[in-house]
């Protein structure tokens, strides 16, 4: 009798046991479903949810529930402005060859994100198609210098017919931008060259109207410096003949039998003997005093009285002849 009850006890025991593991195990599923029930979305971000292999829907940012193992997330929609970079080799028109950088920005259009995700299998790679279609469309419209100079309009070309083909496909293009330009490295050289010979002519163009500008203002300065000059000397002259004129009235004032003949000698000596004091004055003039006499001075006087003379028989002549002239005339 005490056996059967010991096997009882024992049996009941190991059906708790079981029980007990029943629950833990359900417990276990339950939390699992519910974890797998639960979905959490970031923002600017979408789930794509199919039940079953099929479209469900949407499921926006924020806390969102499914139905475990009926339910699955088949792919995440970007909402950000994405950038696609895409390297274009082509030929322009004067048969160069050149890589084109190409910076596509675009963004997944929130009434169109069923088209977005299921009507392209990849969407970068069929946007880069895309442009290289256009890239090769336009450049060889171009020269080489066009290019550098309407890389803008390139750009905008690439941008209006991408929008028209990705906007069925749920994609807005935000932006394209031509970000660099590299020609062959051997025309590369030779724009260089050209570049450099351009810079060299310019250079020398601007040094010889420097030149040109120093000799003119150089003439210039020589010039005004000729005419100061001689606006000196004949303020001197004329101070001189004005000193002379003084020195002959004060002469006759004082020494009314003098005559004009010795008053000339006079002052003429005069400057004689001033003329040699300032040569022996400078100690740096390098002039040569000829040996001479002062006598001389005499024959220099006659000489102008001379020249006086015969100045005032023409300017009487001239006189005469204007009167005749006149006489007759009348």
């Amino acid at each position: 009798m005490s056996l059967k009850l010991f096997t009882f006890k024992q049996r009941r025991k190991m059906m708790n046991q079981e029980d007990m593991l029943v629950y833990i195990l359900g417990g276990l599923l339950l939390v699992v479903l519910l974890f797998k029930s639960i979905i959490l979305v970031e923002e600017r971000t979408y789930f794509v949810i199919q039940r079953l292999g099929k479209f469900q829907k949407m499921a926006g940012p924020g806390l969102g529930f499914i139905i475990p193992f009926i339910d699955s997330k088949a792919g995440v929609i970007n909402m950000r402005v994405q950038q696609l970079d895409v390297e274009v080799e082509t030929k322009t028109r004067d048969d160069v060859f050149v890589h084109l950088t190409v910076s596509v920005q675009f963004q997944v259009m929130n009434e169109k994100l069923w088209d977005a995700y299921y009507s392209l299998d990849n969407a970068r790679h069929q946007i880069s198609s895309y442009i290289f279609d256009d890239v090769r469309a336009e450049v060889p419209k171009m020269e080489l210098d066009d290019v550098f100079a309407k890389k803008d309009d390139i750009a905008v070309a690439v941008r209006q017919n991408l929008a028209e083909s990705m906007d069925k496909y749920g994609y807005n293009i935000v932006k394209a931008l031509i970000t660099d330009i590299d020609p062959d490295a051997r025309v590369k050289d030779s724009m260089n060259k050209i570049n450099a010979a351009k810079r060299d002519k310019e250079a020398t163009l601007e040094e010889a109207e420097a030149a040109k500008i120093r000799v003119v203002k150089a003439a210039e300065a020589d010039a005004e410096s000729k005419r100061l000059s001689g606006e000196g000397i004949a303020q001197q002259r004329l101070e001189i003949v004005r000193g002379f004129k003084e020195s002959v009235e004060d002469f006759q004032k004082s020494l009314k039998s003098i005559t004009h003949e010795e008053v000339m000698q006079f002052v003429l000596l005069t400057q004689y003997f001033d003329t040699l004091n300032n040569i022996g004055a400078n100690g740096k003039n390098s002039s040569i005093l000829i040996p001479h006499s002062p006598s001389a001075m005499a024959d220099f006087q006659q000489q102008i009285v001379n020249g006086t003379l015969v100045g005032a028989k023409l300017k009487d002549a001239s006189e005469d002849k204007s009167n005749t002239a006149s006489t007759e005339t009348f």
